[in-house]
């Protein structure tokens, strides 16, 4: 009797990885080339925004008088596709890093860490020089608190 067929999967679906954990100097020595991607992440999410807005308005017919002409639908929606694109890029780059995006617009970005042996969020977002900041997993941007902290705890 000949082997059962293997169920096929999408090529889009990809083995999960396991969790990077960061120690807050690992996570902070990975900030120069994590701001290069984060600052290309936020230009290209506003880039998108303003390709859906221009959609919108000609979907809707409002389209303000310019010296210039618009482009067209069609073109509009070329661009989009493409800083889609760039942006599925930017975001693969920053999870081979072993960072989390957790908003386009702010730039702000989770690391895992590990503290007094649970997992914890070492938190960073765009214009800060240094992660100064940690969270529990489930406490988010609002339950941010100062990284000395952790310090304090151990």
């Amino acid at each position: 009797m000949p082997p059962a067929p293997q169920p096929l999967t999408p090529r889009s679906v990809r083995p999960s990885r396991p969790k990077r954990r960061f120690s807050l100097e690992q996570a902070n020595s990975t900030l120069p080339l994590v701001k290069r991607i984060v600052r290309d992440i936020v230009r290209t999410h506003s880039e998108v925004l303003k390709c859906q807005q221009q959609l919108e308005k000609s979907n809707t017919g409002r389209q303000q008088q310019r010296q210039q002409p618009a482009p067209t639908p069609q073109e509009t929606q070329g661009q989009l596709e493409r800083h889609m694109t760039r942006l599925e890029d930017y975001v693969e780059e920053l999870t081979e890093v072993g960072a989390e995006l957790k908003d386009y617009q702010m730039g702000l970005i989770d690391f895992t860490g590990r503290h007094q042996g649970r997992d914890v969020c070492l938190c960073w977002k765009l214009g800060e020089e240094r992660i100064a900041y940690w969270h529990e997993l489930d406490a988010g941007f609002s339950g941010r608190q100062p990284v000395a902290s952790l310090k304090e705890k151990e």
